[in-house]
């Protein structure tokens, strides 16, 4: 028997010990990402459709209350989330340089989110157009513009797809993916069993066999 045989199991069983140690970190940063990019995508479309801002527009002496919501003033941050909730539950889809581009395409879409919703924080362009509209009078403007706190809110829900795009780009590759094993037909549920043999002598057997299309009289 030779000495150098020995320490083999040894480098085996050490690399297991090492993939199950990394496990519970790949499950806990994968638990992350899950929920900061569930409740960041939530959060975006919630807070975009709530009030931006506010105002008011002089008509016949009067004057007429206006509002405008985050979809008014911009659109961007309810499609970024939408595009990064799918790259979420993509990144389990594909694997390798895969998996890093879609992690990728996550944390843009949370970036830009994030930036549209900032930017989109003190625009008065959306009440104006309903100034203008209201009045029957292109040179109208919105008159006692206020800002609510939403776009901050939104812009917060951004930041949250971000860090779970950041997670994926550091940690993806221990996560699992789906795999072929898994498909109809060649996983452990869609494997057929090889049928049993056929006992001429047993009825039973034959008549299993007939059901399954096969001649028992060539088996």
């Amino acid at each position: 028997m030779s000495a150098a045989s020995v320490p083999q199991p040894r480098t085996a069983a050490r690399g297991d010990e090492d993939e199950k140690a990394a496990a519970p970190g790949g499950r806990r940063s994968l638990a992350a990402a899950l929920f900061l990019g569930a409740a960041g995508a939530a959060v975006v479309l919630l807070a975009s459709g709530q009030t931006w801002s506010r105002g008011t527009v002089g008509i016949g002496g009067g004057s007429v209350p206006l509002t405008a919501t985050g979809g008014d003033v911009t659109g961007l941050p309810t499609a970024l989330a939408i595009v990064g909730l799918a790259a979420l539950v993509a990144v389990f889809a594909v694997r390798r340089a895969g998996r890093f581009l879609v992690a990728g395409l996550l944390t843009l879409s949370g970036a830009g989110a994030a930036t549209a919703a900032l930017l989109g924080a003190g625009d008065s362009a959306a009440l104006d157009e309903r100034a203008a509209v209201t009045t029957s009078d292109s040179a109208a403007r919105v008159a006692e513009l206020t800002h609510t706190a939403w776009p901050y809110v939104t812009a917060a829900g951004g930041v949250l797809l971000l860090l779970a795009g950041l997670l994926a780009l550091r940690y993806g590759r221990a996560w699992p993916a789906m795999s072929g094993r898994y498909e109809r037909g060649t996983g452990p549920r869609g494997a057929r069993k090889s049928p049993a043999p056929v006992d001429p002598d047993r009825p039973e057997d034959l008549w299993k066999a007939l059901d399954r299309g096969e001649d028992p009289t060539t088996i």
